[in-house]
């Protein structure tokens, strides 16, 4: 996986740099795996706009994942590597023996051909889901589940990965890509391997037409408005002082929203990078 720079042919692509799409096999997603996926411009059901800066973007198909991962004892094989519109990473189109077929998120150095299994007793091996208490100490891991059989929802995005560091009783230690250490239950699943497409970070718009492809508005800055439409607008000039708040009044920017008594809280053993 790589990216390629554009030659600066047109002012939109004198720095743009996009993704190559060498690890890809097939273009034609799994029907069966299509759902629906509508947009709302941001309006909620009377037509009132509740969330700014959404609209436009090309048509998209959400492809079904399967973050679960819980078809114990029964080998699968990887069919195809596919772009998904709708995340970082690629997918990954699995066909078990019993004929099924799910997508899963493609974890770096998956092949098309390679077999992958989940349950307690299979091996260690990139694409494999285990739960905590298999898996062994060092590990590179992705896709990991707070709570036992909830699927998988920490270090999903494209190149991003959790190292499983120590087991503690029934709790499992993990360091989350954000820089956290936290305590899971050794029931809980997670996919060993880092996520692919880690070369999506290096990616680089061009042009603001490029924002409107994926259903973003242009976005007006705060301290440009009038005092009536934002707590940091109005002054002589360009004035920037005070504190950064958000439309709201709410403090941003180094404010802690996170509540002090929350009860999760005496999982988190080192808590996130500044």
């Amino acid at each position: 996986m790589a990216v390629r720079k554009l030659k600066p042919t047109t002012p939109g692509q004198r720095n743009k740099v996009i993704g190559m799409f060498d690890t890809i096999t097939s273009s034609t997603p799994e029907k069966s795996l299509l759902r629906p996926l509508k947009k709302t411009g941001g309006r909620d059901n009377t037509g009132k706009m509740t969330m700014r800066y959404i609209g436009g973007g090309n048509k998209r198909k959400y492809r079904v994942i399967d973050f679960k991962r819980n078809k114990d004892g029964v080998a699968a094989t990887v069919d195809s590597i596919q772009y998904d519109p709708n995340r970082s990473a690629r997918i990954a189109l699995l066909v078990y023996e019993d004929g099924e077929k799910s997508y899963i998120l493609a974890p770096n150095g998956l092949k098309v051909g390679q077999k992958v299994e989940s349950g307690a007793e299979v091996a260690p091996e990139i694409g494999n889901t285990l739960p905590l208490s298999a898996i062994p100490l060092g590990t590179i891991i992705h896709n990991i589940e707070l709570r036992p059989g909830q699927g998988g929802i920490m270090a999903r995005s494209a190149g991003s990965f959790a190292q499983l560091t120590a087991r503690d009783g029934g709790y499992a230690v993990i360091k989350l890509p954000s820089g956290e250490t936290r305590m899971v239950l050794v029931t809980c699943r997670a996919t060993v391997g880092a996520v692919g497409n880690s070369d999506h970070a290096l990616e680089k718009a061009g042009k603001a037409g490029h924002s409107r492809w994926i259903g973003r508005r242009p976005r007006n800055r705060g301290v440009v408005m009038n005092p009536v439409d934002h707590p940091m607008g109005g002054g002589e000039g360009r004035a920037s002082g005070g504190h950064p708040r958000s439309r709201k009044g709410l403090l941003a920017k180094g404010y802690k929203t996170r509540a002090p008594k929350k009860n999760s809280s005496k999982y988190i053993i080192e808590r996130r990078k500044k």
